[in-house]
């Protein structure tokens, strides 16, 4: 299919309770938090990673991959891996050598990466580390930090584990002990930008805008488990221009969600302890339109 040919800005709210969104293996697996208004923080890799394998799951089937719609950045695999590939399909037509490699091979390699994998053509990749240069892209699809909406309080747990891992451990009445870092409860907004100018150059289509939304939309029900609590998609506002440069200003649009905490929950505890206000569509700039990205419903 062709690239998409409109910008989208959008808002992606989640949230989490009595779990570890993020951990920043530099604090000890804590959750991540703005040390100044102790806000929480949730990387942008860290979503993208969920993308990955949401996409990598909706398009396998009994072991293989839906052509076009490979992962490069997969777990248990090493980029040199994934970029010799192009080489290997393409045998006879382009010869890796490093970073002598001929431009002609490296633009071929790199077409190739970008119509065999989903996440080349959304978030782009620097490919030329490896004898194996595929070249370097830029994706359309860019991702903030999430960012908590109030400050997030985490709680450090002591727990322990009643099984021995040797004999010689037996010896300890308590078993083994270890710890556990929570929030009692957050509400993240993130921000994304998708260029159609870049789009054109990966080959990022509608049919893989719809699996970006789907996949916001559910990534959380594939990644449950008990260390990062319940988290669950909230909110997914979606801005789309008439015109592929935009016709109003990102930051103009974002302003016109208002999230507020309810003022009778000075302690928030779940998504009902705040209010959402969504603009009038009919205050939005010309040649923007608002799209609920979890229900594809749009208001003009």
């Amino acid at each position: 299919m062709s690239a998409i040919e409109h910008r989208y800005d959008f808002l992606y709210l989640f949230d989490c309770q009595d779990g570890n969104p993020n951990g920043d293996p530099d604090a000890d697996n804590s959750p991540r938090i703005d040390p100044e208004t102790l806000q929480g923080l949730v990387s942008d890799v860290c979503l993208k990673r969920k993308i990955r394998d949401y996409v990598l799951c909706a398009k396998s089937e009994s072991g293989s991959v839906e052509k076009g719609y490979d992962i490069f950045v997969l777990s248990g695999n090493t980029l040199e891996s994934r970029q010799r590939l192009p080489y290997d399909n393409l045998k006879g037509e382009i010869e890796p050598r490093g970073k002598d490699t001929r431009p002609d091979d490296i633009r071929k390699a790199r077409q190739w990466m970008c119509d065999n994998f989903f996440d080349v053509r959304a978030f782009g990749a620097v490919m030329s580390t490896t004898e194996f240069n595929c070249g370097q892209v830029r994706g359309p699809v860019q991702i903030t930090f999430a960012r908590s909406v109030d400050r997030v309080q985490i709680t450090e747990h002591t727990i322990t584990r009643q099984a021995f891992t040797g004999a010689k451990d037996v010896k300890s009445s308590t078993g083994t002990m270890g710890r556990k870092h929570t929030i009692s409860y957050g509400l993240y907004l993130a921000h994304g930008y998708i260029s159609p100018v870049f789009a054109r150059q990966t080959g990022f289509s509608e049919d893989d805008l719809a699996l970006l939304w789907e996949a916001l939309g559910n990534l959380f029900e594939l990644d449950h488990s008990a260390a990062r609590g319940a988290m669950a998609a909230r909110g997914l506002y979606v801005f789309r221009h008439e015109s592929r440069l935009g016709n109003a200003p990102a930051q103009r649009l974002f302003d016109t969600v208002r999230i507020a905490r309810q003022e009778e929950f000075e302690a928030p505890r779940s998504f009902a302890d705040y209010v959402v206000a969504m603009p009038d569509p009919a205050s939005l700039p010309s040649g923007v339109s608002l799209i609920d990205g979890l229900t594809q419903r749009a208001d003009a």
